[in-house]
C-alpha cells in the first residue's frame, strides 16, 4: 500500500475522510514515542557531523542550525550538543539572512542552500535512518504492507531543489522505505 504525506496541521477528521483506514503517524518532534524518534529535531548522539572528522552531534537540526551561516551571526556549535529538542533554531528575525552553511566547522567555505541539503541534512538524516531508526521504519514498511500510511510533517516538500519551503524528512523516510534503491542520500556518500 502507499505511503502518503500530510500537513500536521490537518485536523483529524479531513485526514480521516482523505484516507480512511490509513494509519496516521506523526513524525515531528511533538510525536508521541516511538514516532518522535523519525523527527530530526530527536537527540539520538553520535550523528556524524559532515565535513568534521571525528565530530558527533546530538540531533539531524543540531547539525543543520550548528552549521548555518546568518549576515549578523556565523556558525553555532553548541546547536550540535542540544538535547532537548528545543532552542535549536536559529532565525533570521534574529540574525539577519542566511549567507549559507559552513561546509564543516573550521571551514570558509560556504554552501548555498540546495548543496547544503545535499551535504549536510541528506548525510545527516540517512545516517539516522541507517543506524538509528531501523526498528521504527520496519515496523512501517510491515504497516504499509497491509494497510495505506500516512505520514504527517510539518511541510511535504520532497523536492530537494525546491527551496521555497522546507525539506520534509517524512518525504525522505517515505522514499527511504518505498525505494530502497534511491535512498536519501545514496549518492553523497559515494561522491568524491
Amino acid at each position: 500500500m502507499p505511503i502518503h504525506l500530510a500537513s500536521r496541521r490537518r485536523t483529524v477528521a479531513s485526514l480521516t475522510a482523505e484516507f480512511p483506514g490509513a494509519q496516521i503517524i506523526d513524525t515531528t518532534s511533538k510525536a508521541m514515542e516511538p514516532w518522535v524518534r523519525l523527527s530530526p529535531f530527536y537527540p539520538h548522539g553520535g550523528i556524524p557531523v559532515p565535513f568534521c572528522d571525528g565530530v558527533t552531534a546530538q540531533s539531524v537540526e543540531g547539525i543543520w542550525q550548528a552549521l548555518k551561516v546568518f549576515e549578523h551571526a556565523d556558525i553555532d556549535p553548541a546547536k550540535l550538543q542540544v538535547t532537548t529538542m528545543r532552542g535549536l533554531k536559529r532565525t533570521v528575525r534574529r540574525h539577519g539572512p542566511v549567507r549559507g552553511h559552513r561546509a564543516g566547522l573550521d571551514s570558509d567555505r560556504l554552501l548555498d542552500y540546495v548543496t547544503a541539503r545535499r551535504l549536510i541534512y541528506l548525510p545527516s538524516y540517512r545516517w539516522v535512518l541507517d543506524h538509528r531508526v531501523t526498528d521504527l521504519l520496519e515496523r512501517l514498511r510491515q504497516l504499509s504492507d497491509r494497510a495505506e500510511v500516512v505520514l504527517l510533517d510539518y511541510t511535504t516538500n520532497g523536492d530537494l531543489t525546491d527551496v521555497t519551503k522546507p525539506l520534509s524528512h517524512a518525504a525522505l523516510i517515505r522514499q527511504y522505505i518505498e525505494r530502497p534503491a534511491e535512498r536519501p542520500a545514496q549518492r553523497v556518500f559515494t561522491a568524491g
